[in-house]
């Protein structure tokens, strides 16, 4: 974790920027690791202490398989969420993706995507990664929308593969080449 002097714009958007994370950023991961809204995206049900989610936080910002990255509105300095290449794969070249906004308010401004679109960049671009891919439940429409307009598409589904709220759910597999990527920018 980056100490909270110099602002490192790792990756830069029109209304996002991508940004290491920094100490003073756990209470936020903190804070989204409990919205309701956000367990439910994510099927997160375990608990954390503030200690252990510090501990986590630093672990994965030296992992050198994964590049977590916090997602910052440029006009105001605010994080609104994280985007992250885990499991990446030297050897096969690729890797998973995930993000996670801290807050329904952020939806629907076009974080996301733009945050998503700059990782891809990066992970096809700088780090020469050929495939990329993601789970997402089948009850995050919004996500679905969201992967398939950035050219991920659909490989398989994992059927009610998720337990959560009394109910199960499917986990649908999506995968995105960097010549389809290519192609579709």
């Amino acid at each position: 974790m980056s100490e909270e002097s110099t602002v490192i714009k790792l990756l830069e958007g029109e209304r996002v920027y991508l940004r290491p994370p920094e100490k003073r950023d756990l209470g936020l991961f903190y804070q989204s690791f409990y919205n309701p809204m956000v367990r439910r995206l994510t099927g997160t049900y375990r608990v954390m202490s503030m200690d252990a989610m510090g501990s986590w936080l630093e672990r994965v910002t030296h992992d050198e398989s994964r590049l977590l990255l916090c997602i910052v509105d440029r006009e105001d300095d605010r994080v609104v969420g994280d985007v992250e290449l885990l499991e990446m794969d030297p050897v096969n070249r690729s890797a998973h993706i995930r993000i996670a906004l801290r807050d329904e308010k952020e939806f629907g401004k076009g974080y996301g995507t733009e945050a998503m679109g700059l990782m891809l960049d990066h992970g096809f671009g700088c780090l020469n990664l050929h495939r990329i891919e993601l789970e997402v439940f089948d009850y995050n429409h919004r996500a679905i929308r969201t992967y398939e307009k950035l050219g991920f598409r659909r490989e398989g589904v994992r059927r009610e593969a998720l337990f959560y709220e009394g109910a199960y759910h499917d986990v649908i597999q999506m995968g995105l080449l960097a010549r389809e990527y290519r192609k579709k920018k």
